[in-house]
């Protein structure tokens, strides 16, 4: 176990000794963080607990086979009133990431955090952060055994999905042993590795495949070829008819570029705000970069919100990128 046993045990008696629930993870929700809140509502139905799921927006269309991906309440489309004193807050990285989710939680509520971002500062009243853990869906796998709760296929789904989209199909450096052995267990339970590897990471939409184009056709390179970027904004979304979710990945082209130590995607919300994704290829501390900016993550992988033009912003993140390599 990658963290000290009292702080699984400060969770499981967090989630045995109270009752109703809520349940929320980060903003434009990613594979892990859609997986580790199904797999947490999982969990709280073995103990026979009330709760509620929620997001700020919409989870990805390609994550719908999900067990009760269609019971995650998309607060932008409906409104719920209610507020919660029992908050489970899963990979949120830090506070502000849970969106207007955090207008559900009373004022004196009570916060578990699970996550495993190097940049989380520990906002709930209780922690389990583990930095080592490739995705927050590992740190659920280990606290589900810790409770002795047995799984089934539909929890080792959801926390196979995680795995599998945080550690880039099982290529990057987080792959550990670890994993590979949670990988291997999931499958016992009926996973479709191979049918899950086609959909979440190979296959692509038309809108996905006209933004790619877009955006490369627009990327930038450094003198020194050590970074690159592209960008994206509204017109490039509705020319397309691209979606948040058809974002994923671009990161990865200009990141991929033989040489490319940095990659960046600059996504244009309004004008005056930009969020940034960063990738690194190891030399640099893209997490560190991004707690500049207000954001966070991890070393290879990390992104912030930012306020300003464009221009001002692509240029500010480029000159804290140089100054680490």
């Amino acid at each position: 176990m990658q963290t000290n046993e009292r702080e699984f045990r400060q969770a499981q008696q967090f989630l045995t000794e109270r009752d109703h629930f809520l349940v929320v993870s980060h903003v434009q929700p990613d594979g892990d963080a859609v997986s580790s809140t199904l797999a947490v509502g999982w969990l709280l139905s073995c103990l026979g607990k009330n709760y509620v799921m929620v997001n700020e927006g919409p989870i990805p269309k390609r994550m719908e086979y999900l067990w009760k991906s269609d019971k995650i309440v998309d607060l932008s489309k409906t409104l719920h009133a209610e507020s919660y004193k029992h908050v489970i807050c899963v990979d949120c990285a830090d506070f502000k990431r849970t969106g207007k989710s955090s207008l559900l939680f009373s004022e004196d509520a009570e916060i578990l955090n699970i996550d495993h971002h190097p940049t989380n500062d520990g906002y709930g009243s209780y922690n389990l952060i583990v930095p080592d853990a490739a995705a927050t869906v590992e740190i659920l796998f280990d606290l589900i055994r810790f409770m002795n709760l047995e799984m089934n296929q539909n929890v080792a789904t959801a926390i196979y999905t995680g795995l599998l989209t945080d550690t880039g199909g099982f290529r990057y450096s987080s792959t550990s042993p670890k994993v590979m052995a949670i990988a291997s267990k999931l499958l016992e339970y009926g996973v479709d590795g191979p049918g899950l590897s086609e959909l979440l990471l190979e296959q692509v939409t038309l809108p996905q495949l006209k933004l790619l184009t877009r955006a490369l056709n627009g990327l930038q390179i450094s003198e020194d070829g050590k970074i690159s970027w592209v960008s994206v904004n509204d017109d490039d979304m509705k020319i397309t008819g691209a979606i948040h979710e058809d974002l994923e990945g671009i990161v990865n082209y200009p990141r991929n570029i033989q040489g490319v130590e940095v990659g960046l995607l600059f996504k244009v919300i309004n004008e005056n705000a930009v969020k940034v994704s960063m990738r690194s290829a190891g030399k640099v501390d893209v997490a560190s970069v991004a707690q500049t900016f207000g954001g966070g993550g991890h070393v290879r992988a990390a992104g912030a919100r930012i306020e300003g033009s464009l221009e001002t912003i692509v240029s500010s993140v480029i000159e804290q990128v140089k100054q680490r390599l």
